[in-house]
């Protein structure tokens, strides 16, 4: 039996940044980021309004105690939405995460990626920066996860460098999301307390 998180330890901060488990409130936010083909060009096909308040359902559950699962991330200074952060199963053969593995007093059985999205406005600040450093000092605090991975398109540079500057390295080229040619990107929590052990 996997210990629950208090509803307090969920709520992540950074200097700029407030992460809130993600709530059937955050409809909104989530409609701004999977309903625009700009933010799902690395992605996926973006989703229609509809499809998203039926995601919604998985969309809030969390696993392990409240540990994995899906963050909505608001800015302190103007207490807007600008996006999500996500500590979730990836899935391999399939093309969406298995919300089946997302379940309370578990940990799911696939590996757990962290990723993120954000609205167009949001881009270039280094929102996403703050937001998978805070996510991985989360993930190797707060739960018992050997490793931390991130898949990417191999195109998506900008990500990859992102994850990069969180202390993530690149393991190749393998399968992810239904395709064979995705970019992983893997840290271990003995990589990651040495960091910040470093810093």
């Amino acid at each position: 039996m996997i210990e629950p998180l208090p509803e307090t330890a969920l709520i992540l901060e950074t200097e700029r940044l407030r992460l809130t488990p993600l709530s059937p409130d955050d409809l909104d936010i989530a409609q701004r980021v999977l309903c625009d083909p700009r933010v799902m060009h690395y992605v996926s096909d973006e989703m229609t309004p509809e499809a998203v308040v039926s995601h919604m359902k998985d969309a809030v559950k969390r696993g392990a105690g409240g540990r994995i699962g899906i963050w909505c991330i608001t800015r302190k200074d103007t207490g807007e939405k600008i996006g999500d952060g996500v500590l979730t199963p990836v899935p391999i053969d399939e093309d969406d995460t298995d919300w089946t593995q997302v379940v309370p007093d578990a940990y799911p059985q696939s590996q757990i990626e962290v990723g993120y999205l954000f609205v167009p406005e949001a881009w270039g600040r280094g929102f996403a920066t703050e937001t998978c450093a805070r996510l991985l000092r989360f993930a190797f605090e707060m739960t018992d996860l050997p490793e931390v991975v991130a898949t990417t398109d191999p195109e998506n540079v900008n990500s990859q460098h992102v994850l990069k500057k969180c202390g993530m390295r690149s393991i190749g080229r393998k399968r992810a999301y239904g395709y064979d040619d995705v970019e992983w990107l893997e840290v271990t929590r003995e990589e990651w307390n040495a960091q910040a052990s470093n810093q």
